[in-house]
């Protein structure tokens, strides 16, 4: 029998792990943020149920996002038939909300209400979200089924132990559950599978008059950084040699040490 190669492993772990969510979690979603990570977990989901995606694609609009990237939602969309839900708070919106209130309250208002409603609306009884441990040493911390209470609220100390492979699918009855089927996948890890199964991507990602996007969030609050990898191969190289954390460009994560932490703990993706 021929091995699996490295992305290959993470491949079939993804594609088994979207699967056993599907069959054992009732009323199933997945967040889209259009970034590469979320890309993705779209793409795995598709390879999951024969090209098809057999749960609503839900997407936090906060109203900042960079016009590529709600264009790029909208073709994907059109081109993959995708089921898309749009959540957004109006009212906050509406009263002013913005980043220069302080930007984990803006994330609080604009990111995490409109998904808890959602989720409540909707009766989901989970969300499969594309987050990975090594992105934000707060994420280092989840499982890839983690538990939420009814309040979508996270307790990073009460997590259930997952070994060998077993995953804890039996969760109790108003619990909401979070799978995160890319959590041992690294950034590069993320480049060279996009590479090699030629997933679309924003064109954010590559540079443009020498700067380029590494993660992507809301326009006010991530920044390009210098660079000249125009295409994935320059991208990965880049990452080869680079020092610098994926998340340095997002200001949300700086504006104090448990920050991000917090947000995670009120039900933050």
């Amino acid at each position: 029998m021929q091995k699996l190669d490295h992305l290959s492993k993470l491949e079939a772990q993804g594609v088994y792990i979207i699967r056993e969510a599907f069959a054992k979690i009732e009323n199933l979603g997945m967040l889209w943020s259009i970034g590469k990570d979320s890309g993705v977990l779209l793409w795995l989901a598709r390879k999951a149920f024969g090209g098809n995606v057999p749960f609503p694609l839900i997407h936090i609009d906060t109203s900042y996002k960079m016009p590529e990237m709600i264009e790029f939602r909208d073709r994907v969309c059109v081109e993959w038939g995708l089921d898309l839900r749009v959540s957004q708070n109006v009212t906050a919106l509406k009263e002013g909300m913005n980043h220069e209130q302080g930007r984990v309250v803006c994330c609080q208002a604009l990111k995490t209400k409109p998904l808890s409603e959602l989720v409540e609306a909707s009766e989901f009884g989970g969300l499969i979200v594309g987050v990975r441990r090594d992105e934000q040493a707060t994420r280092a911390k989840e499982r890839y089924f983690s538990p939420r209470n009814n309040q979508n609220a996270w307790d990073a100390h009460d997590q259930p132990p997952e070994f060998w492979g077993q995953f804890n699918t039996d969760f109790a009855p108003g619990d909401h559950v979070r799978v995160h089927p890319l959590l041992d996948w690294t950034e590069l890890d993320v480049w060279e599978y996009i590479k090699r199964e030629e997933i679309p991507v924003v064109p954010l990602y590559f540079a443009r008059d020498g700067k380029r996007y590494r993660s992507l969030g809301c326009a006010p609050c991530t920044m390009p950084i210098d660079s000249t990898a125009t295409t994935i191969d320059e991208v990965i190289q880049e990452l080869r040699e680079t020092k610098l954390s994926e998340r340095d460009g997002r200001a949300q994560d700086q504006e104090s040490e448990d920050a991000f932490e917090q947000l995670r703990k009120d039900g933050y993706m």
